[in-house]
Parts: structure tokens; C-alpha cells; sequence
């Protein structure tokens, strides 16, 4: 392990190197820094943190940037994230809270996230598996067609048509909602098939056809909508990037198109809390130059997604991980409150 003082150097190293966008000397590091140490024992410090592995010399230039290592390194032993200011977060409130829908948060998210870390922003939806079931509506359309409406605690409303087989009346209609909600109201999707399963034997002969067939309904559409699906926005900012990428940003944007990869990143990148990612830490080849910074997000304390944002390397990983935290604190609040 680093000494304090070496730990000290290679902060100031990331600081400058992320501020500047130049390799960093020691001269500069003294002028700019108080190392409390001479020129002469930061160039020692500085070999001695390239041996580790923690800084590199590109090409031929005197100074030295940091390696993946030393991000790892200075991510991890980061005392704390920067704080939005005052007037950030009431801007991001007052954004959030003009939402009208789920589509229209995870929108609004994407761009927020896009603007505050200029770099690109996924916000992954809600997993309905991970949700619970708010409330089931049954509405008549004609005596044999009626409309089914699942709405999830996380304000997500799905919506289905469904043929009965026999002409189904309104009183039996009122008892099928209020047998279904009080059972499933409040509950977990996952537990959702068990808690129905003899509800069709509470009714007389004449409607068990159209209640089964309401329960199907209902189990098909937690079926069809469990696939995971996510939004991403701000893929321009890598543009201003572009000598922080070895060769062209090309695979980036590749990665960044295909969906399957993201999900699956965001799978890996632990349940709820922040997850720092670091350049070869991602799998994905096309993600190797690029740092990917995610936390979840949900109502009541429980994760039901995750947002994050992807880079170069060459972050601001305390400003970054400060406005991902705090993004995801308030739409998690929208969700609670919706």
C-alpha cells in the first residue's frame, strides 16, 4: 500500500491531469500543490508510483498521467463526493417534479444526468419484477370485453384488452377487483401467480371462464413486461472526448448502441449502492477506455433500477459520483410519491 504522502501526490496528479487535460510534472505539482516536500522527493514519489503501476509516461512527455490503477486507487479512497450546490438541486427538483408520467421521469432523467456530468447518462426503467403491484382496475367495454390496468408502485401503467368468454356483469365485475386487489395490492409481482391461483373458485360456474381468463391476462402481461429496457442520452458529449479515446471513439458508441451490453453492465455493477467502474474493469472490449460511474434508484429504500453515467477515464469521479447520487435520491422521492 501507498504512504500517505505518495496517496497525496497521486490526488494532486488526477486533479491536475483531469483539469488540464495534460500530462503533469513535478515542478507543477509543487507550484500548485502543498506537498510540504521538496521537487526532488515528488520525482522520487512519482517514480516510485509509476513502478506501481498507479501513473505512466505517454510518449515523450516529461510529465505523467494516471494508469486505471490510480483512478482505482484515488476512487477508492475518496473521503467524500462533491455536494451539489444550492441552486443545482433545486433546479434538478424543480425538473424532476414536472414529470407526468413514468416515461416522461426516465426522460427527464437521461437529459438531467447528460447535462450535469457532460457525459453520457443510461437510466435503466424499473424492473417489473423488482416492483410491486398499487392497484388492478377492471373496466367494462361491452358485456364480454372488458380492459385490465396494472399500475406498479413505480408509477409504470400497462394496460390490456381482454375477450371473456361469456358476458360478465357488473356486480360480478366489482367482486373480481376488490377479491384481486386486496390480494395482490401492496405485493410483489414475483409473488403474484401464487396469491391468484384459487381466485377463479370463489365464483360461480357461470364466470370461472372469464376470471381465469382475467388471471391469464394478467400473469401474461408480467411475463411480456419483465424485459428490461433503458434510455440513454447525452452520446454527443463524447465528441469533446475524443483524444481521451487510444484510437477512435468508434467502439464506444457500438457498445453504447447495443442495449444487451448496457443491461448486462449495470447487472454486474452490485444491487443499490455507487458502483465505479475503471477503463479494463468493463468487460465489454468497446467500454475498455471508458469509466462507468452507476447507483440505484427506487422508492421505500429498495432499488428497482439503477442510472449512471459513461466516460473517459480521465473523470471528475467526485463531481460525477455527487450528481449520479443525487439524481437518483430524487427520482427515487417521484417514484415514492407518485
Amino acid at each position: 500500500m501507498l504512504n500517505e504522502r505518495r496517496l497525496e501526490v497521486l490526488r494532486a496528479i488526477v486533479q491536475d491531469y483531469v483539469g488540464t487535460e495534460e500530462p503533469v510534472g513535478s515542478k507543477a505539482l509543487t507550484e500548485r500543490h502543498q506537498l510540504g516536500v521538496s521537487p526532488a522527493t515528488v520525482r522520487n514519489d512519482m517514480a516510485a508510483l509509476e513502478d506501481e503501476g498507479f501513473i505512466a509516461q505517454p510518449h515523450t512527455s516529461a510529465g505523467r498521467i494516471p494508469t486505471d490503477k490510480g483512478y482505482r486507487l484515488f476512487v477508492d479512497k475518496l473521503t467524500a463526493v462533491k455536494p451539489m450546490a444550492g441552486p443545482e438541486r433545486r433546479a434538478v427538483q424543480n425538473f424532476l417534479d414536472g414529470a407526468v408520467d413514468l416515461d416522461d421521469v426516465v426522460g427527464r432523467t437521461v437529459r438531467l444526468l447528460a447535462q450535469l456530468t457532460r457525459q453520457v447518462a443510461i437510466v435503466q426503467y424499473p424492473s417489473l419484477t423488482r416492483s410491486t403491484v398499487r392497484h388492478v382496475e377492471l373496466l367494462s367495454l361491452a358485456p364480454a370485453r372488458l380492459m385490465l390496468v396494472l399500475i406498479t408502485d413505480t408509477g409504470r401503467v400497462e394496460q390490456r384488452m381482454i375477450d371473456c368468454p361469456a358476458p360478465f356483469g357488473e356486480s360480478s365485475l366489482a367482486d373480481l377487483r376488490a377479491r384481486l386487489n386486496s390480494r395482490v395490492a401492496g405485493r410483489r409481482f414475483a409473488d403474484v401467480p401464487q396469491l391468484v391461483q384459487d381466485l377463479p373458485e370463489a365464483f360461480g360456474q357461470e364466470d370461472r371462464g372469464t376470471v381465469s381468463t382475467v388471471l391469464s391476462t394478467l400473469l401474461e402481461t408480467l411475463v411480456e413486461e419483465s424485459e428490461e429496457r433503458l434510455m440513454i442520452g447525452g452520446t454527443a458529449n463524447l465528441t469533446r472526448f475524443g483524444h481521451d479515446f487510444p484510437l477512435t471513439i468508434r467502439p464506444v458508441l457500438e457498445a453504447l448502441e447495443e442495449q444487451v451490453v448496457l443491461l448486462k453492465l449495470l447487472g454486474e455493477l452490485g444491487d443499490s449502492g455507487m458502483a465505479v467502474r475503471i477503463g479494463h474493469e468493463n468487460a465489454h472490449e468497446g467500454l475498455n477506455s471508458t469509466s462507468v460511474v452507476s447507483v440505484g434508484y427506487g422508492s421505500g429504500g429498495e432499488a428497482v433500477a439503477k442510472l449512471g453515467v459513461v466516460g473517459p477515464t480521465r473523470m471528475d469521479y467526485p463531481g460525477t459520483m455527487g450528481a449520479v447520487r443525487a439524481v437518483a435520491r430524487y427520482v427515487g422521492q417521484i417514484l415514492a410519491e407518485s
